[in-house]
């Protein structure tokens, strides 16, 4: 049993530094957004498109990442849209002018959308090979990832005002973290020379699939998480200050709590699921979301806020790790969808906020968040769901049996 358990840690901190590779690739060239728009000359307008057009690159590759997992398999996958990522990375920091500075971070949606499939599919893999959550936790690396690059980003901004130095500094430790994750993680059980199941009418399983109903379903529990981690991460500091009546001191306070409640729980998360299964998880965690926020809001308030913000962070923590494992499930068509479906989400989420405050209040479009929590509750009801893996150290032990037998 030692040497199982050594197998599942050493593969489970492999698909962890690709987690944490696409938080610290993300938030590198995202914190010097202001260094490229002195760079460009750009407009608030042109920095906005900026961010649009990686989100719509990634909610866009859905069918090419469905082609490529097909072809290809998560491993390799993840490993080629790493080593893309990294030159993105350094493309950025010598685009000469806005069109090609579109271009490149549109490439990066489209890698990015690559690498989020692969590793959840690698992810919800190691889960099926050992019989032990692990998602939860890979999922809060991306946050560690997120937050080693902030730090480093601040140091080479007192260092430097350029990104050059900035971003070869930081494709050094990205080619490093993939290092540190090529040789442990999971093989491919689908080479890509084998040739493809026939489905109907006698069309090739590398075609995509048409959406089942669960697929569907899925999509929309995603999109509706989604909604609601993108809307908190935008609106909470604005909340804070123009409704709950906050200092400017204390209105960051709003993302802060939000983040450290979220990677808590996160690192907990896979306990949760071992005990009562990923569907209690999702529908409880999400009700506690969107209910904590309603009251909050009904209250209002400063420390209700940051009380309801925290029932947010805890809530939905856990809600898009069992979705992934879920999609992984019905197949890489179902994960691909799914990813795709949970950026659309992010994109659309924070500027229907927006819509709805303009015409109303901000008070309105928090709610709107609230309720879309408590859809995700409402949705996960018709989605399959894994039993509770009750017994971690029972699966261990069955994976001894099977060896020695």
């Amino acid at each position: 049993m030692p040497r199982v358990l050594d197998d599942f840690r050493r593969t489970q901190l492999a698909i962890a530094a690709l987690f944490c590779f696409l938080g610290f690739q993300y938030a590198t060239w995202i914190s010097r957004i202001p260094a490229l728009k002195t760079r460009l000359d750009l407009s608030a307008g042109e920095v906005g498109l900026l961010l649009m057009v990686t989100g719509a690159g990634a909610a866009a590759s859905f069918p090419l990442v469905t082609y490529l997992m097909k072809r290809l398999g998560a491993r390799r996958l993840a490993l080629l849209s790493g080593l893309g990522l990294v030159a993105i990375l350094l493309a950025l920091s010598v685009a000469p002018n806005y069109p090609v500075t579109l271009v490149i971070l549109c490439a990066d949606g489209v890698a990015v959308g690559c690498l989020n499939v692969a590793m959840n599919a690698q992810g919800a893999a190691l889960e099926a090979a050992h019989g032990r959550t692990a998602m939860t936790q890979l999922h809060a690396t991306f946050s560690a990832g997120s937050f080693l690059a902030a730090l480093v980003s601040s140091g080479m901004t007192a260092l430097t005002s350029g990104i050059v130095t900035h971003f070869a500094a930081a494709s050094a430790v990205l080619l490093l973290l993939l290092a540190c994750a090529r040789p442990r993680l999971l093989p491919d059980d689908a080479p890509a020379k084998e040739p493809a199941e026939q489905g109907e009418g006698g069309k090739t399983g590398r075609r995509m699939a048409r959406p089942t109903r669960v697929m569907l379903w899925l999509g929309c529990t995603m999109v509706f998480a989604e909604v609601v981690e993108g809307s908190m991460n935008d609106w909470s500091a604005l909340y804070l200050r123009d409704v709950a009546g906050a200092s400017a001191q204390v209105a960051p306070l709003g993302i802060a709590v939000i983040s450290v409640v979220m990677v808590l729980a996160r690192l907990f998360g896979d306990g949760w699921r071992s005990r009562w299964g990923d569907a209690v998880v999702v529908r409880v965690g999400s009700a506690v979301a969107g209910i904590g926020l309603a009251l909050a809001l009904l209250a209002g308030g400063v420390v209700p806020a940051l009380l309801g913000f925290a029932c947010v962070g805890l809530g939905v923590a856990a809600v898009t790790p069992c979705l992934y494992v879920a999609a992984a499930a019905e197949g890489p068509d179902a994960l691909s969808l799914v990813a795709a479906t949970g950026t659309t989400g992010l994109l659309v989420g924070p500027a229907l906020i927006g819509f709805i405050a303009q015409a109303t209040d901000l008070t309105w479009g928090m709610a709107v968040v609230a309720a879309s929590a408590v859809i995700v509750s409402l949705c996960s009801t018709r989605l399959r769901w894994a039993p509770a893996k009750t017994s971690s150290e029972g699966s261990l032990e069955t994976e001894v049996e099977k060896e020695t037998a």
